[in-house]
């Protein structure tokens, strides 16, 4: 009986491991010691025109993500699954970026690695740890076999005992000192100031020198070198009564001082590892400034050109711009907040900031609640998702509320149903600017604030000189105040602050860590690949490298005051790279270059009063506009191709920078009609920081590439892309229109009851323009490339599928067919016809971005879920319905092919 006991036992276990193992039936995780800074710091990112073009080997990797918490019967689902390529002989990287589906799977199919290739696999989920693994090939490998690799990989928590220890331990340190403090300290850690500085260090003002010593100051802005810092931060320690450290928050929008392509510019590129990287190497510069603190990113969707900070965003998609979101959010943050090479995320605006009416600035926004769930909601929650630290409010009312007040949007929205647990951040004087929006004076306006969810006052004081008699009589309760404060000191102990006030100061990484070669090369590497051809009649791009005479005209081409664009912080403009410059040093001794300006950068008086009172610096040529009209002609004549380099200033766009007209200015205009008169072939650069109106120069212009504004290393990319050192494969995120009277225009619109066709032109009783196209000038996710990529058949593995568990794959192959090595961005789109709510006419699920050789084909696929498929229906439930869909992939948002599904519930 013992004997067949002991073997019923062992019978049970047995069978209790082989049920585990079929559970957790998994590859283990490498142990890699590399980290994302490896990747980002290499000395030199990929050029793709000089990847090897033999020793190819094709693998496939196909997989599942599981919680291990959970014993592996939960997947992991929209997680990022990226390829990446080291080689170690170039000290360069490039990287892939793929997405796991609702139900954790991954699918990376035909994919060619070079033997000179280190590969790795990273798999990140927020609030999981990423984690790296190195995939080995046999020596013995045979090319001539595809190499098939399917895992199940663990992705654990990055929860940990240590870090619940640590939770333990912030209470407790955030317990004691509110226990100690008066009811005016805990207001003080509200009031977020701006403190201006010199050569000489801080300026501060004895007023703010007595509020610091009086502990009313919680944070500053503004400020940053390790030396001026460090004096405020010791004038916080020392004079105050219970030592508490500030946090210090600068605008690091694109870049801290080396500057980066705008964020609509870096949004072009479609590249997550990329945009990552941008602000994990904007993170090291600012806290090498003893910085901790960046008001970015911005996620706010607009839809609207005219609207100046377009710029600092990633355009009209809610998708994309949720993917920009978090890849922001984690560069910033890395996977250690406290680290002292990463700043505490503060994203904006929230919320709904872009759809400012007629693109004015700071105006009323207006929408039903099923449009911001479904529009311009996604990228905040993405924020939200990924870990960020903080959040500011907009200056836009939402439903009759403005945002620094409304009580859903700060708390139950952000905290209640995200689970948001940060503090909240005004943005500059929007406490303040309450009252003229109507909803009482400043000790009204505070207290409501405060009773919304805003912890932190930027630059009203209205915490600070009214909270106090606020909770006398009753409007706010010291309860609110402490729960505001313990947001703040919380953030202050996860960044350190509380354990090393001087935790971000070293003098010596102001010195290696700013400014580098490396950080310069990677600038120069995002510039360009954030670029985006727009037209190129006869294959006039690439130019010619010798024997080549070119007119380079245009008051942007010998300019850098204007290259950073708007945002550009501690940027230095003097140390940025000209057009001319860029060329001369590229390939100036192999062609001829002249050069001469052609226009004023502008001529209305009122807009260059207006300009040059906030820093414009726009000096106007002494010659009159024909004068430089003709010297352009005379250099012309002499020239076999002209490039015209024009646009806006840096402060035609950005905050405060709305346009009513988004053409180029007309003393611009009348320099490219003489030089299109000329008959030689003009190539259009553009820099600028929004869509602009170019319907004419796109009649007449050979070629058009857009620049945007694209930071210190401007001319030294942009000479790269013109002579073909890289082959430009940028792809818009906003749509360009043909006439400000099309405005707003996004390529996810709805149906009319009456769609126009364009095919039936003369019916008139359609939703229609009588005087232009209703469509584009340029479309969503446009962009041509010096090669040409062809996208084969589509084809789908089924027609029919039922149920949550069915997945629809997609595959076709896409081909370069053109003499250039190049990377086209496949865009997936949906589209959901019939529905119990309208929808978007298609909306963008998913895309890739692919590499490939001259003359190269690769099968490209794509796996659809149910999630997908789901959409807010009218009372905001997030859900899909059975029926009919048409799935649309190509090379933009318009010229696509498509197949039709039916997806039911059984």
């Amino acid at each position: 009986m013992k004997t067949f006991i002991f073997l019923t036992i062992l019978l049970q276990i047995f069978v209790l491991q082989q049920v585990r193992t079929n559970e957790c039936e998994l590859t283990s995780n490498d142990n890699i010691q590399l980290t994302a800074n490896e990747f980002i710091q290499s000395r030199q990112l990929c050029n793709i025109l000089n990847l090897p073009t033999t020793n190819k080997r094709q693998i496939s990797i196909t997989g599942r993500l599981m919680d291990y918490t959970t014993r592996c019967q939960k997947s992991i689902s929209n997680a990022n699954v990226e390829i990446i390529r080291i080689r170690l002989n170039h000290r360069s990287v490039c990287s892939n970026i793929y997405h796991s589906n609702s139900d954790g799977y991954f699918n990376l199919t035909n994919l060619i690695i070079d033997f000179n290739e280190e590969v790795f696999l990273r798999l990140t989920a927020p609030s999981y740890k990423t984690i790296y693994k190195k995939i080995h090939f046999p020596l013995s490998y045979d090319q001539s076999v595809e190499m098939i690799l399917n895992w199940k990989i663990v992705l654990s928590k990055d929860i940990k005992q240590s870090q619940s220890q640590d939770d333990q331990r912030m209470k407790s340190i955030v317990d004691t000192l509110l226990s100690e403090m008066t009811l005016d300290e805990k207001i003080g850690q509200l009031n977020l100031e701006g403190v201006g500085f010199n050569a000489d260090g801080p300026v501060i003002t004895n007023e703010q020198r007595e509020r610091i010593r009086r502990g009313e100051i919680g944070a500053v802005l503004n400020i940053f070198t390790p030396q001026a810092i460090r004096q405020l931060q010791e004038l916080a320690i020392n004079s105050s009564r219970l030592k508490v450290p500030f946090i210090f928050g600068f605008d690091v929008i694109h870049g801290h001082k080396t500057i980066f392509p705008i964020p609509l510019a870096l949004s072009a590129t479609w590249n997550m590892t990329l945009i990552e990287q941008s602000a994990r190497i904007a993170a090291r510069e600012a806290t090498a400034d003893a910085l901790n603190w960046v008001f970015s990113p911005m996620v706010d969707i607009a839809h609207d050109p005219r609207w100046g900070r377009i710029l600092e965003g990633a355009g009209e998609d809610p998708y994309l711009g949720s993917q920009v979101a978090a890849a922001m959010v984690r560069g910033y943050q890395g996977s250690n907040i406290s680290d002292v090479d990463t700043v505490m995320a503060c994203f904006k605006h929230f919320g709904l900031y872009g759809a400012a009416e007629a693109g004015r600035d700071y105006n009323t926004v207006d929408m039903s609640p099923l449009r911001m769930y479904e529009f311009y909601l996604p990228p905040y929650r993405a924020a939200v998702e990924a870990g960020a630290g903080s959040v500011m409010t907009s200056f836009n009312e939402i439903n009759g509320v403005p945002s620094t007040a409304n009580q859903w949007l700060l708390t139950d929205l952000l905290r209640n149903q995200w689970n948001f647990t940060g503090f909240v951040v005004t943005d500059a004087t929007a406490m303040y600017e309450l009252i003229p929006h109507g909803l009482g004076n400043l000790q009204e306006v505070s207290a409501r604030s405060l009773n919304a969810g805003v912890d932190l006052d930027m630059g009203s004081q209205g915490f600070l000189s009214t909270l106090n008699q606020s909770v006398q009589q009753g409007k706010v309760s010291e309860q609110t105040i402490e729960q505001a404060c313990r947001r703040v000191l919380e953030a202050k102990y996860k960044l350190g602050l509380l354990d090393d006030p001087f935790h971000y100061v070293n003098e010596s990484r102001a010195h290696t860590d700013i400014f580098t070669k490396e950080n310069r090369l990677a600038a120069r590497d995002f510039a360009r690949r954030s670029f985006v051809l727009l037209k190129n009649d006869k294959q006039i791009l690439p130019l010619a490298r010798s024997n080549l005479t070119i007119t380079l005209v245009g008051p942007l081409a010998d300019d850098r005051r204007n290259l950073l664009g708007a945002w550009s912080g501690a940027g230095d403009w003097t140390q940025a790279v000209s057009v001319l410059d860029g060329i001369n040093q590229l390939i100036g001794n192999n062609i001829q270059v002249l050069h001469v300006k052609g226009a004023n950068l502008l001529e209305d008086p009122d807009m260059l009063k207006l300009l040059n009172a906030y820093g414009g610096d726009i000096i106007l040529d002494n010659r009159t506009a024909t004068q430089m009209i003709d010297e352009a002609l005379q250099a012309a004549q002499k020239s076999d191709v002209i490039v015209a380099v024009v646009g806006e200033t840096q402060g035609m766009t950005g905050e405060a920078a709305s346009r009513a007209d988004i053409g180029l200015p007309v003393c611009q205009q009348l320099l490219l009609q003489a030089l299109f008169n000329t008959n030689k072939p003009v190539v259009i650069v553009l820099m600028n920081g929004r869509p602009m109106t170019l319907t004419w120069e796109d009649q007449h212009a050979t070629a058009i590439l857009e620049t945007w504004f694209a930071g210190t290393e401007t001319g030294n990319a942009i000479a790269e892309v013109l002579f073909g050192y890289y082959n430009p494969a940028g792809k818009l995120t906003a749509t360009f229109p043909r006439s400000v009277g099309q405005i707003p225009l996004y390529y996810n619109h709805k149906n009319t009851g009456r769609p126009f066709n364009s095919s039936d032109f003369l019916n008139r009783y359609k939703s229609r323009y009588l005087d232009i196209s209703n469509d584009p000038l340029y479309p969503f996710g446009y962009g041509l490339s010096y090669t040409s990529f062809s996208f084969g058949p589509l084809n789908a593995d089924k027609t029919q599928l039922h149920g949550d568990s069915d997945r629809l794959t997609i595959r076709f192959v896409l081909s370069n067919n053109g003499a250039y090595d190049g990377e086209e961005v496949v865009q997936l789109y949906i589209g959901d016809p019939v529905a119990s709510v309208t929808r978007a006419v298609r909306e963008l699920k998913n895309f890739q971005k692919v590499f490939l050789q001259a003359r190269e084909r690769q099968e490209i696929s794509f796996i659809i879920t149910t999630d997908d498929l789901k959409f807010f229906d009218s009372s905001l439930n997030y859900i899909w319905e059975e029926g009919l869909f048409n799935i649309y992939i190509g090379p933009d948002s318009v010229n696509t092919q498509s197949v039709q599904i039916n997806w039911f519930k059984l």
